[in-house]
């Protein structure tokens, strides 16, 4: 018993050396990290440096790379070795996405966008490090060409906002291979520097080395990579392991060429770039695997190095984050405008641009964790960049989410934003949660089908992935026979479904995005337990899951109570990709109930709703009400009565009409109309493309209500 405890103690003692439990508690970590920090919308990278922080030698200690964590008999540190990977896995992402297409298109201004945002940062960055912190040179010019580096952090919400065509995204994303393959070439003379080996041989061998080395990189390796890629067609498995392995060759040679292996991982990434489609299934395992171990390990090792302490030991340290900070923003800002004014942009491009090039993360991070273990820069600098890191990242989002908007208002949102759904392919998903209140729902989704789709209504049930998941999956289909009997009565034809899955809003993801849904429609979303609020509720969990047109009803009154349909219409719900459909379904509701409908939206919104109502010729009779404060969604009820369906358009989390007054609406309206049915819609989205899962940045709700204030700063218009 004694040896037991002993053994047990042991194994748990601080910093943990065991192997199994040390990948155990990382594990632990990736898993928690978004669950627990979702609520308050910390940014991913930023959540894992903070678990790293905390649980590190410098926090409580359990984590450790002083006290070798080896893997058994390799003498190599198990973390070292994880956190390696996942550094080159976000360069060769980071080369892998870049658009090589938009690039070629806009070559000339993003050469000199890229030339401004590289060299306007370095010439601020470098007299400052020198002359006002002190730093010798060589910190200096190491530290001046990380402010030159950006990371593409907030371009999912430029796609989001359908102008990912605009010519200021595409310059901003050609001028990030520009600078970011500038900066890793100055990180390469740098650290030579460093070992006393800037001489003329060093000068001589990098640029054969270099040359071979991108010979090899661009002329080999592509030619290998297709025949490969033809021959080899049916071993999925195969193409990952070679992906794999093209990044791990390409940074041993960068090494042996006098570079560092980001350089290599990053031009791996460009090299294969134009031989993975972006929406392919190699690109899905590529990021899928990255994002889910390599990556997070990466960066919980860099919060690992993190020491805040250092931050509260006197004013220095404090002055160095803050410092690097502004000089960060400040020299991306006038890179920004140094192109507006060559290029005579508008002020809201010249945001767009500054937006997308302020945030600080994969390159940042990875320059300054190889300057710190060559030992060129202190903890100082560290401690600061990752503060630096935080607080670009936060702007970034703000300058970016309301230019993008300002340029949606104006009228540059590509065509190719707008979802059209033929009208003989509609699909419509039917989850079920609860039998009692489906024979409305189910008339609903009759009601506002097309009547030329072909398609059945599909109804769902997810039954749980459990031991008894096969008896459940048969007691599902019996109660589901009740609701075939019940559409046969309208002549409805329904197909039932049954999928097995550990997660309903997984389940019900997953099985729209094979049947190609178009509209998903729910009952209205019930009260949550303690820990479903945590974890994440069912309602939000689906909307994450999915991307189609989502109905949440409820609808306790017959509809013959009605007299007529409320919709109220938040701001630029008219930009959003699914606003043709909802729009069509809603007039098909009052055609078929022969009701009016009611808009209550801003002048705006009005104008594009007017303009779709006279393309789409609809009889249903129409009418306006003028709101403008939608951050106060209460002063909406003096436009509604009893004998009204009131139907309120929302949007998901991120979204272009986004805002946060419709954070928790179905809970809110739910509870303040409790006697009159509801319809609570969420349009349509673009599926999101991520440089990296963990680099997309989303604001909390605090930095969000102070964004009309720093946006102030970058637009006189509120």
């Amino acid at each position: 018993m004694d040896k037991l405890l002993h053994h047990i103690s042991e194994a748990f003692s601080t910093p943990i050396t065991n192997p199994v439990l040390v990948f155990t508690v990382i594990l632990t970590i990736i898993l928690i990290s978004p669950i627990i920090l979702r609520p308050i919308k910390v940014p991913g990278i930023i959540g894992l440096i903070l678990f790293g922080v905390l649980l590190g030698p410098h926090g409580l200690n359990w984590l450790s790379k002083i006290d070798k964590v080896t893997l058994e008999g390799s003498g190599v540190d198990a973390i070292d070795l994880f956190s390696t990977i996942g550094l080159l896995y976000i360069m060769f992402i980071a080369g892998l996405e870049l658009d090589m297409n938009e690039f070629k298109k806009t070559k000339n201004k993003s050469l000199l966008f890229g030339f401004f945002t590289f060299i306007i940062p370095i010439m601020i960055g470098f007299p400052v490090c020198y002359y006002l912190l002190n730093y010798d040179f060589l910190p200096s010019i190491l530290i001046a060409s990380m402010f030159a580096t950006h990371t593409l952090v907030t371009y999912p919400i430029v796609n989001s906002y359908g102008i990912s065509k605009h010519e200021a995204v595409a310059i901003t994303i050609g001028g990030t291979i520009l600078t970011d393959t500038a900066v890793l070439i100055i990180l390469a003379v740098v650290t030579g520097a460093s070992q006393g080996a800037l001489n003329q041989e060093f000068w001589v061998t990098l640029g054969v080395s270099f040359t071979i080395f991108l010979f090899i990189m661009f002329g080999v390796i592509p030619r290998i990579a297709k025949w490969f890629f033809q021959r080899i067609e049916a071993e999925k498995t195969a193409h990952y392991i070679f992906v794999l392995a093209v990044v791990f060759f390409a940074a041993f040679l960068s090494e042996l060429a006098g570079l560092e292996p980001i350089i290599g991982a990053f031009v791996a990434g460009l090299a294969l770039n134009k031989l993975i489609p972006h929406s392919s299934a190699l690109m899905n395992r590529i990021e899928f695997i990255g994002n889910a171990i390599f990556i997070p390990f990466f960066l919980i090792s860099v919060g690992m190095i993190v020491d805040v302490s250092v931050l509260t030991k006197g004013p220095m340290a404090l002055i160095i984050a803050g410092t690097l900070t502004l000089v960060a923003v400040t020299g991306k800002f006038l890179a920004a405008t140094a192109t507006q004014l060559v290029f005579k942009y508008t002020k809201n491009q010249r945001n767009l641009i500054f937006g997308l090039s302020n945030a600080h993360a994969a390159a940042t991070l990875a320059i300054i964790m190889v300057g710190y273990e060559k030992e060129i820069i202190d903890e100082n600098v560290l401690n600061g960049t990752i503060v630096l890191i935080l607080v670009t990242c936060i702007i970034a989002s703000i300058v970016t989410e309301n230019a993008s908007k300002k340029i949606v208002m104006e009228g540059h949102q590509h065509d190719t934003h707008k979802e059209h759904v033929e009208e003989h392919e509609e699909r419509i998903l039917i989850p079920i949660a609860n039998l009692a209140n489906m024979e409305p729902i189910l008339d609903f989704a009759t009601l506002i089908k097309s009547k030329k789709s072909h398609h059945p209504l599909h109804i769902l049930s997810v039954v749980p992935d459990n031991e008894e998941a096969e008896r459940n999956t048969l007691n599902a289909r019996k109660n589901l026979d009740s609701m075939v009997r019940y559409a046969s009565g309208s002549e409805t034809e329904v197909e039932i479904l049954t999928t097995l899955d550990h997660n309903i809003g997984s389940g019900i993801g997953r099985t729209s995005k094979e049947l190609f849904a178009d509209c998903i429609i729910l009952g209205w979303p019930s009260a949550t337990s303690f820990i479903e609020k945590i974890v994440g509720e069912k309602a939000e969990s689906i909307l994450n899951r999915t991307n189609t047109n989502l109905f949440m009803c409820r609808l306790d009154k017959p509809f013959l109570s009605h007299k007529s349909i409320t919709v109220f219409v938040p701001p630029l719900a008219e930009s959003e990709t699914g606003f043709v459909y909802w729009m069509e379904k809603i007039l098909r509701l009052g055609q078929e109930l022969s009701l009016p409908v009611m808009y209550v939206c801003g002048t705006r919104t009005q104008r594009a709703i007017e303009t779709l109502l006279d393309q789409l010729k609809s009889s249903v009779p129409a009418g306006f009400s003028n709101y403008e404060d939608w951050d106060n969604i209460y002063g909406l009820a003096t436009f509604s009565n009893t004998d009204s369906l009131l139907v309120f358009v929302s949007a998901r989390y991120g979204e272009v009409s986004y805002r946060d007054s419709l954070d928790g609406l179905a809970r809110r309206v739910g509870r303040y109309y409790q006697n009159q049915n509801l319809i609570l819609i969420f349009p349509s989205r673009v599926e999101n493309q991520h440089i990296d899962d963990y680099e997309n940045v989303q604001m909390a709700p605090i930095f969000r209500k102070i964004s009309r204030e720093i946006g102030n700063m970058f637009n006189k218009e509120k």
